[in-house]
């Protein structure tokens, strides 16, 4: 009987204990990113008005990052990082806009070799449509399915309140805000998967807050002394944290929350002429490579694992999602192209790392900034020899250029950024792949406005409020 109790015991401890992420492989995977929510737009950060209580909820109850990098300072540079773990310019995604190589390796495409269904909904940006967000052609060599997404509900860019979605190449109209609406259609696909009893890949890529903002009244009644923009602005977001709590719901009345991987992030900075601010009290808003531009938002909540919620001050990036999801998912290294940027965080699932290994890099239309754990380095302009330094960890509102006074620190980060430039470079001309070459040579950006297939949708979307001042039918 004794002997008998101490097993009991025994297994009893074990089962208390948080779960080694060696030994963890989550049945659920769901990536979610707002669109030009800044690092200060959450209750938890303090923010003066705005109430977040679900992404309290979820940070209240996994890893809260308060150092948490976008890839770039824009949206579809971003995204590609999400998918790739490379720097925006290794993948030919240079701009918001412009188009995603179809060389890359994907998250959605590892996943979905290993058995997962894969799933998008919402904004995509990496097909090289500029403009508001249109419903993707089912033809596109550069929709979502093109990178590995088995079932896609998208648009080109930015959408919102009533939009028109692509089914995979079905335009679909909706009612309704826009991040409710994905939410509810990737609650139905994870259903239909816990169903099949089939592990499930999910990105929903909100187009909150991102303008043109439209919000519903009730979502406004908190602010009433706000006026528009800003009043619409922090409306969406309202509606944007409730759809994270249908979705957090979602997954505990399925009973899978225990086992599925959740993160939210950000894709870029805040933006700017926005009151009360977005960045909280960083300088810089979106498309700026200081910490304003570049710091955001983000949260990941794996109750299996993460047993011990937490606030980490680690730096960490969106180059790091694909690493980590190699590492839980099993997934070979050879998922993923070799030359890389991101890396596998899951050791700070349960305990504090103490120094990044690796500076992280982000480089954006010409500018560059290297972040070595406390320290960072900007170049507003790529080969004009002239550098800021700052101590992140004294000054994360970058007041203080020791650029002068920290001459050694100075000269080793410019020469590892140098030499990060130059590979770079390199994967540019298409070192990275098979082919040793870009195949098919990078298109630039485009407008859907003007591509022939769109044509016969012009007269019929011409009156839509986001539509209305793009379309120009003469």
């Amino acid at each position: 009987m004794i002997r008998l109790q101490c097993v009991l015991s025994a297994l009893l401890i074990h089962l208390l204990l948080p779960m080694p992420v060696s030994s963890a492989t989550p049945d659920h995977i769901i990536l979610v990113m707002a669109d030009d929510m800044g690092w200060g737009q959450t209750e938890y950060a303090n923010h003066p008005i705005l109430k977040t209580p679900n992404l309290n909820a979820m940070a209240a109850n996994g890893l809260r990052f308060d150092r948490f990098y976008a890839g770039a300072p824009n949206c579809s540079p971003t995204r590609a990082t999400v998918l790739t773990g490379r720097t925006n310019d290794r993948t030919g995604v240079l701009n918001h806009g412009v188009p995603l190589r179809p060389q890359e390796k994907t998250v959605a495409q590892a996943l979905k070799k290993a058995g997962y269904a894969t799933a998008h909904f919402g904004k995509w940006h990496l097909n090289g449509m500029r403009g508001p967000g249109a419903p993707i052609l089912k033809d596109d060599i550069r929709s979502p399915g093109a990178f590995g997404f088995d079932t896609w509900l998208s648009v080109t860019n930015f959408f919102d309140r009533d939009p028109i979605l692509s089914r995979m190449g079905k335009f679909e109209e909706f009612q309704g805000d826009s991040s409710e609406i994905i939410v509810d259609e990737a609650v139905k696909f994870i259903q239909k998967n816990v169903e099949a009893g089939k592990p499930s890949f999910s990105v929903i890529w909100y187009g909150t807050p991102h303008s043109p903002f439209m919000a519903d009244e009730d979502d406004k009644a908190p602010f009433p002394k706000l006026k528009d923009p800003s009043l619409s602005h922090y409306g969406e977001l309202v509606a944007m944290d409730r759809s994270i709590g249908t979705l957090r719901s979602a997954l505990q009345e399925m009973d899978i929350a225990e086992n599925t991987f959740l993160m939210f992030n950000s894709d870029n900075g805040g933006l700017p002429r926005i009151t009360p601010g977005t960045v909280g009290n960083l300088r810089g808003f979106k498309n700026s490579v200081y910490e304003g531009g570049l710091r955001v938002p983000a949260i990941i909540e794996w109750p299996a694992v993460i047993q011990t919620p937490r606030v980490t001050q680690f730096p960490a990036c969106t180059m790091d999602i694909f690493p980590t999801l190699v590492e839980i998912a099993e997934l070979p290294e050879s998922s993923m192209l070799s030359v890389r940027d991101g890396m596998s965080i899951t050791p700070l699932f349960q305990k504090e790392i103490a120094q990044r290994p690796e500076p992280m890099g982000f480089r954006h239309t010409n500018r560059v900034a290297l972040i070595d754990n406390d320290y960072k380095l900007i170049t507003q302009k790529l080969g004009s020899g002239k550098y800021e330094l700052y101590n992140l960890k004294s000054d994360q509102q970058e007041k203080m250029d020791l650029l002068e006074s920290q001459p050694e620190i100075a000269q080793r980060m410019i020469a590892a950024m140098q030499a990060w430039n130059e590979s770079i470079e390199k994967s540019i001309e298409g070192d990275d792949y098979p082919e040793g070459k870009v195949i098919p040579a990078d298109p630039g950006p485009s407008t859907w406005m003007t591509l022939k297939e769109y044509e016969p949708y012009l007269e019929g979307w011409k009156d839509r409020p986001e539509f209305r001042r793009y379309i120009k039918i003469q």
